[in-house]
């Protein structure tokens, strides 16, 4: 079985699957070894991690795509890549999904917003019109050669016009060939019941620590009927902490002395990276002297 075809099996069973998100090939490794059956490449996470930015529309489609190449060389589990508003009108959305495809998408999520998008979960964000959304959506499926390249079509309407309108444009998503849709930012457990309920088609909650949308857990979101849990930063969240605190007691040690416990050691880090598969294939390929 293909990695797109064992993502589709993982959406239809509807059973909320929690997908974590990665910023890079190490975060997606360290998703795979702990047991996850898909991961996120969260737009949000590489300007981050790679820009040092908001995620306020500042990667490009190339700085995207790299990273998506790395995490597919990285882990053989299925990849759900943001593609924000696919870097500008229909004709950019084609390419931006043929360039994905290529790199190991099994997923590409687009969404509705004005370019330069906003994160999901900040103020201030403005959406386009249905119409040109749903022509974005048709440039979308047609570009991919695989079928089972899942089109995971976002609106980021519900804070702007309210959850009826946002519904409304998702049904207008899935008439335009969208195979999943993902209405951000629902602000409590009540909208998120009806988005499970009232879509036909399988449906991705986003939980972000500190955001607009609760977290009523795995098996409550399964009972609504979502396919996929988003837990887009949680790992980026995680690290950033870590190395304030890390670097904070050595700046003010001068040692790691105190911190020494909160460290992967030296064996852990080679493990997370598969050195020994690359000593393997170094003894492999060995010149004999």
């Amino acid at each position: 079985m293909t990695l797109r075809k064992q993502f589709r099996a993982i959406v239809d069973q509807r059973k909320a699957t929690t997908v974590p998100g990665a910023a890079n090939a190490m975060f997606a490794r360290v998703i795979e070894d702990l047991g996850f059956q898909a991961v996120y490449a969260t737009g949000a996470g590489i300007a981050n991690m790679h820009l040092g930015a908001p995620d306020i529309g500042l990667t490009t489609l190339t700085e995207l795509e790299s990273a998506v190449a790395g995490m597919a060389d990285a882990v053989s589990i299925p990849i759900i890549v943001d593609a924000d508003t696919g870097f500008g009108n229909a004709l950019n959305m084609s390419r931006t999904v043929r360039r994905l495809e290529r790199a190991g998408a099994a997923a590409i999520q687009i969404e509705d917003q004005v370019f330069p998008k906003k994160c999901g979960h900040f103020s201030g964000k403005e959406v386009v019109p249905t119409e040109e959304m749903v022509q974005k959506i048709k440039a979308a499926a047609d570009a991919r050669h695989d079928q089972d390249l899942q089109i995971i079509a976002r609106t980021d309407s519900r804070a702007i016009e309210g959850l009826d309108r946002a519904l409304d444009r998702a049904r207008a998503f899935i008439e335009a060939g969208a195979d999943m849709t993902f209405v951000e930012a629902p602000t409590d457990v009540g909208e998120l019941a009806r988005i499970g309920s009232e879509l036909p088609v399988p449906q991705v909650a986003n939980i972000v620590f500190g955001g607009r949308t609760p977290d009523p857990g795995r098996e409550k979101l399964a009972e609504m009927g979502f396919s996929i849990v988003l837990y887009a930063n949680a790992v980026l969240q995680a690290a950033l902490k870590a190395s304030y605190d890390v670097l904070g007691a050595l700046k003010a040690d001068g040692s790691l002395a105190s911190v020494a416990g909160r460290l992967a050691s030296f064996e852990e880090r080679q493990r997370a990276v598969a050195k020994y598969e690359w000593d393997a294939l170094e003894e492999r390929y060995r010149v004999s002297k």
